[in-house]
C-alpha cells in the first residue's frame, strides 16, 4: 500500500506559489512585455501572486471540458475562448466518438459557458492581442495536459511572441509533451506516475468563483 503522506509536496497553495516563484527568472520579464494568465480557477490564484512578484499584469484564460458520450466524467477534449479545440485522440479513437459531436459540443460550451464567464470576469471583453508579449500560463497542477495545450493554442492564435508555463507540479510524460510546444516550463516538481492534485497538497480547498471575482476586481484597480 502506498503511503499517501510521502506524496505531499506542499502544505497549501501559498507554499506552492512560493516554491514556484523561485523557479522564475525575474530579470527576463517586465511590465511592458509580459502578461500572466491563469488557466483554471486555482490557476488564477497562482497568476495573481506571480504577477505581484514580477510586477506584471495578469488575467484569466477560459477553457471548458468536453465530456465523453459514454462516460460523462471523462474529458475527451477542451475548447478555449478563441474557440480553439484540443482533442484527446487516444480516447476519442478508443471510444469511436464522432468528431461532429466534439465540435458541436465545443460550440455549445463556448456559447453557453465561456461567453458567460467572459461577461462575468471581464465585462464581456475578450483577451487582447498578444503580439510581442511574453505569456506565462499559470496553474496549480497539470494532469493530462489538455487544458494547458488549449491555453497554448489560444495564445498562439492571439499572436504571443513567447510562451512559458508555470506550475508547481506535473507529470514527466506531460512535461515532455508540453515542452515541445512552449519556450520553457518553470516547475519545481516534475514527477513520475502522477496521480491527482489532492495527493500533493496537504490542504487544497476548491477555489470559488467569488475568490476569482475578487482577484479580477483587484486586477482592474491596478491596471
Amino acid at each position: 500500500m502506498v503511503d499517501v503522506n510521502t506524496m505531499i509536496l506542499f502544505k497549501n497553495r501559498k507554499e506552492a506559489v512560493r516554491r514556484l516563484i523561485k523557479e522564475l527568472p525575474d530579470q527576463v520579464f517586465s511590465k511592458e512585455n509580459t502578461i500572466i494568465l491563469g488557466v483554471s480557477e486555482g490557476g488564477v490564484y497562482f497568476a495573481s501572486h506571480l504577477a505581484k512578484e514580477l510586477n506584471v499584469p495578469m488575467n484569466i484564460l477560459l477553457t471548458e471540458p468536453i465530456y465523453s458520450l459514454i462516460n460523462p466524467k471523462l474529458t475527451i477534449a477542451m475548447v478555449g475562448e478563441t474557440e480553439e479545440v484540443v482533442i484527446h485522440k487516444a480516447l476519442v479513437d478508443a471510444f469511436s466518438i464522432p468528431k461532429d459531436y466534439i465540435y458541436n459540443e465545443a460550440q455549445s460550451k463556448y456559447s453557453n459557458e465561456i461567453s458567460s464567464y467572459i461577461r462575468k470576469y471581464r465585462h464581456g471583453e475578450g483577451l487582447k492581442k498578444l503580439e510581442d508579449k511574453y505569456v506565462i500560463l499559470a496553474d496549480e497542477c497539470v494532469e493530462t495536459g489538455l487544458t494547458m495545450m488549449t491555453a497554448v493554442k489560444t495564445v498562439i492564435s492571439l499572436g504571443a511572441k513567447n510562451i512559458f508555463i508555470a506550475v508547481p507540479v506535473l507529470d514527466n510524460v506531460v512535461y515532455e509533451s508540453l515542452v515541445t510546444i512552449c519556450d520553457n516550463i518553470f516547475c519545481p516538481h516534475k514527477i513520475d506516475d502522477y496521480i491527482s492534485m489532492e495527493y500533493y497538497y496537504e490542504e487544497i480547498e476548491p477555489f470559488s468563483f467569488e475568490e476569482i471575482l475578487e482577484i479580477m476586481k483587484n486586477n482592474e484597480k491596478i491596471k
